[in-house]
Order: C-alpha cells, then sequence, then structure tokens
C-alpha cells in the first residue's frame, strides 16, 4: 500500500530543526526523512482494516517536521512509521464484536494504554486516566504512545490503516467526514477543558487562537460555561472565526499596559521588565505552549488562578516565573484524551472522545471555517507548506483527503 512513511535519521532531523530557526513558516520537504513509499499493510493482530476516508495534519506532526519534538519523547516513538492520527475512515470488513458493518464510517482514538497493548491496567488506566498510562513502552506493541508514531500502529496518511476495537467509535448519521475529521483535535482541546472547567463567572483567557484555541472557545460555550471568554488571535481572520465561537472579546496587547487593560488587572511600572499586573483571570488556556505565552500567561492570572498548558511546549526560554509563587498560581498540562469529569452531570465522568463527537453531532458546535485546506496524499508537501505558514495561508485545520 501507499503510504506516507517517516525513516529515522538524526542529520535530517537536526537539520530540519536549523532550517526552522531560520525560516520558521517554510517546509523543507527535500530535508524531512519523510516519503510517499510502498510499503506491507501489516496490522497488530486483532486490530480492524480500515480504510481511510479524511486525515487531519496535527500540531505534533509539523513539531516532528520542524525538529522541535522534546528529546525526552523520543522513546515514545518507534520508527519508522506511518504519520498521521486525526482519522475519519471506513471499516474494511464486518466488526460484530462492535456492531458495526464493513463500510461503517468511525473516527479512531489514537492512544495506545494498556488495554491495547495487551496489559493489564497499570494504576492511572484502571481509573480512566489512560492518557497517563505507565506502559507505553510495554506489551504486544512496539514502544509509542500514539498511533502515527509508533511501528507497526500506522497511522491514516496511507491507502490502508487498523485499529484496536476499543478505540473506535462509529460516526453519527448526519455529520460529515470533513466535521468527523475535527474530533482529534477537538477531544484534545475538549480533555483540559473538562479537566479544569471554569467556575460560574469566571474569566478565562485562550492563548492563540489557532485549532486548539478555536476548540477550547467553542468546547466552554457547547458544554454551558457562563465564563467571559477572552482571546488572543494573531490574524483577523482567526479574531473573527472566535468570536464567531463565542469568544466575547479578542485581546491585541502590545505591551503589558494593554494586557492590564484588557484582562480588568491594574498596571504597575517597573523599572525593568515592562511593568507588572495586579488583578486578572482566573484562568488561562495556554494553546501555543510557547515561552512568551508561558510568561504572559502567569502575568495575566489573579492571585490563586490556573494556567493549563494545551499546546505541547517542548523548551521554555527565559521565563520570568515570579508571578508562579509570588501570586501562588496553579500550573497544569493537558496531554491527548480519555475520560474526564462531565460538567453537565455532577459526580458522573464522561469519555471525551465519545463527548467530541455528541458536540460535533449537536448542531450547535460551530465548525465553519475551521477546515481550511484539503490536499490529495500525493500533494503532502503543499499540505505540509499550507498547515506551517498560517499567516501566508490562512490555514486553521489542514486535512488529507483520500477518499
Amino acid at each position: 500500500m501507499k503510504a506516507l512513511v517517516y525513516r529515522r535519521s538524526v542529520a535530517r532531523y537536526l537539520a530540519c530543526a536549523a532550517a526552522s530557526r531560520i525560516a520558521p513558516r517554510r517546509f523543507f520537504p527535500w530535508l524531512a526523512p519523510l516519503g510517499l513509499a510502498t510499503v506491507p499493510f501489516d496490522p497488530p493482530k486483532g486490530w480492524l482494516p480500515l480504510v481511510p476516508r479524511m486525515c487531519g495534519i496535527c500540531g505534533s506532526d509539523l513539531g516532528l517536521l520542524r525538529g522541535k519534538e522534546s528529546p525526552l519523547l523520543e522513546p515514545y516513538a518507534s520508527l519508522p512509521f506511518i504519520l498521521g492520527h486525526e482519522m475519519v475512515a471506513g471499516l474494511a470488513e464486518d466488526a460484530p464484536e462492535i456492531g458495526l458493518a464493513a463500510g461503517a464510517r468511525v473516527v479512531v482514538e489514537p492512544g495506545l494504554p494498556c488495554a491495547v497493548r495487551g496489559l493489564p491496567p497499570c494504576g492511572p488506566c484502571s481509573q480512566g486516566h489512560y492518557n497517563r498510562c505507565e506502559r507505553f513502552l510495554d506489551g504486544d506493541l512496539p514502544p509509542g504512545s500514539f498511533l502515527g508514531f509508533t511501528r507497526r500502529a500506522g497511522g491514516a496518511m496511507a491507502e490502508r490503516t487498523a485499529a484496536h476495537p476499543s478505540r473506535i467509535l462509529p460516526v453519527p448519521d448526519g455529520l460529515s467526514d470533513e466535521e468527523a475529521v475535527l474530533t482529534d483535535s477537538l477531544a484534545s482541546a475538549l480533555q483540559p477543558v473538562l479537566e479544569h472547567f471554569p467556575a460560574p463567572g469566571a474569566t478565562v483567557l485562550v492563548m492563540g487562537a489557532g485549532i486548539l484555541g478555536q476548540h477550547v472557545v467553542r468546547c466552554l460555550r457547547g458544554l454551558g460555561s457562563d465564563a467571559k471568554v477572552l482571546v488572543t488571535a494573531r490574524h483577523p481572520a482567526q479574531a473573527a472565526l472566535a468570536e464567531a465561537g463565542g469568544a466575547d472579546a479578542i485581546v491585541r496587547a502590545k505591551n503589558k499596559k494593554d494586557l492590564a487593560a484588557a484582562v480588568d488587572g491594574r498596571f504597575v511600572a517597573t523599572s525593568l521588565g515592562g511593568g507588572n499586573i495586579e488583578g486578572g483571570v482566573d484562568m488561562v488556556f495556554d494553546c501555543v505552549g510557547a515561552s512568551s505565552t508561558f510568561e504572559t500567561g502567569l502575568l495575566a492570572l489573579r492571585a490563586g488562578g490556573k494556567y493549563v498548558m494545551v499546546g505541547a511546549g517542548a523548551r521554555l526560554k527565559d521565563v520570568d516565573i515570579s508571578s508562579l509563587w509570588f501570586r501562588e498560581l496553579t500550573v497544569a498540562g493537558s496531554s491527548g484524551c480519555a475520560e474526564a469529569p462531565d460538567p453537565r452531570r455532577p459526580g458522573q465522568r464522561v469519555r471525551t472522545y465519545a463527548l467530541a463527537l455528541e458536540l460535533l453531532a449537536s448542531g450547535r458546535y460551530p465548525t465553519e471555517g475551521l477546515l481550511t485546506h484539503t490536499f490529495r496524499l500525493e500533494a503532502y508537501a503543499d499540505a505540509f507548506r499550507t498547515a506551517f505558514d498560517k499567516r501566508a495561508t490562512g490555514s486553521v485545520k489542514v486535512a488529507f483527503d483520500l477518499r
């Protein structure tokens, strides 16, 4: 079968990293150890064969091609692998074990915890926190935490793929492929929203108006939050999308004085460092995960507030963290999805991926303008170029159309 394969090459990875520092919005396909190849279809025993229909490009895919993945995460992948975990696919054959017939449209929760690896549940898995699984390196599969980053657990940038039955969810009738391909990115934003749902009347700052930021805004509104939602957006089109999704205001702060005004805080001048802020928002969802947004997020929080890193940052450089201890802030991270508290039903938990599908199918979740570009798999270089340069292309979510 034809597939988009990423192969091991430390030299090429470092070359991509160097090129990204010089030209961060450009993709150099001749540098990356990535290309279309004909490979055997050899899924793990017991997995169900699938025919991919659409597959989104994730920020983690872009981080890999930019050479910006953390070296600490190297053990949680195994090369070579077929990219692509944001999929909509069709069942290649009847699957009575999950009550679906051949041709049924499905999405796949991409995590590879104990249940997928043929292992008894570890502590986190037994509590429904399988995104925190302690055995991503063990069991019947090669090391890896996700489909699309794991040898023999290939992704959907291919003519065929497969998934463990426990990871497969049917796409509701009436939900288009173009909407269903948003499920994974939605679930990645939904998990931190569920785990850190703002209190009634809170003020929330969403930093970044790419696909994750857009989903955070829509998740808050879709789950009935009455929080005042502020959003930082780089580009006018992103700002318009955030407002369409339910944002109350767009923050366009050029300096700390502007930021203080935007978050209803009090600007306090300093001799060095550009000033401080008293007061601020109750919660920050940082959907970028960069040094600048981490520091700004801490600064924008009131005393006792909470910062949640949604964007998958790797390194922080030259960040003033004095706000963290001085104002007794809480910092939390988020990875993938699993089960989480259901704010609609106090005391109950919900499978995040299933709730993501439910929100998309509800008719109350605005999706227009989120999927901005689609490409054939053969045009992968153009697809990644489009996803890399959001300023020039206006891309939000870019996907491959394999139908």
